[in-house]
């Protein structure tokens, strides 16, 4: 998926380059996740661009059966290590969530600043991807970095408006708030819970 623009995710676990690695889970998952009146029903969730597995983790810790996916082949046997180690049944793949042929649907899907991570000539695929991957009357949760400007390199910049002309027309928007975040996104967050048409 190397078109202009778009990063060797693969050359930054080589080099040890993983400063998007918070080491923990999203906290704005982490609250989703903890909190009673936000509950959607358990089934099966994938998290695309899940690197080391953290928000993968925090997903099966709360009774989510998950799968991980993602395009850079060192992030795998990290993320299985670290569910290994936690006692975390967690299937990881790898692969290109825009490209990739699904072998089953989800009935969740989450991702932590993966919508900013992709080009923006190629986020009508990723709405595609996610009809793809997601159940009929599934949920699509996404916490989205909310940035205005970038030098051409990722994360790309988004806005709430971009992100309903992008969405509503196959989703259903159910809530929208700022979570809480990492200390250096502190109301750069957007997180968003929809349901596929």
């Amino acid at each position: 998926m190397q078109n202009n623009k778009e990063r060797n995710w693969e050359s930054f676990y080589q080099a040890n380059e993983i400063s998007w690695d918070h080491g923990e889970a999203s906290p704005g998952l982490v609250d989703f996740l903890s909190s009673s009146s936000n509950q959607i029903p358990l089934g099966r969730a994938l998290v695309p661009g899940c690197g080391r597995g953290h928000d993968a983790r925090a997903l099966a810790k709360a009774g989510w059966n998950v799968t991980g996916l993602d395009i850079a082949p060192s992030s795998i046997p990290m993320a299985q290590k670290l569910a290994t180690n936690k006692g975390l049944n967690i299937d990881f793949l790898l692969g290109d969530f825009l490209s990739k042929k699904p072998e089953s649907q989800f009935d969740l899907i989450f991702e932590h600043t993966l919508f900013c991570a992709i080009n923006p000539n190629r986020r009508k695929d990723y709405v595609k991807a996610i009809q793809k991957w997601l159940k009929p009357k599934g949920h699509y949760l996404a916490v989205n970095y909310m940035i205005t400007e970038n030098d051409g390199e990722p994360p790309f910049s988004t806005n709430a408006e971009e992100l309903d002309t992008t969405f509503r027309p196959c989703f259903d928007l159910i809530k929208r708030w700022i979570p809480r975040s990492y200390e250096n996104r502190s109301g750069k967050e957007l997180m968003n819970l929809w349901s596929l048409d």
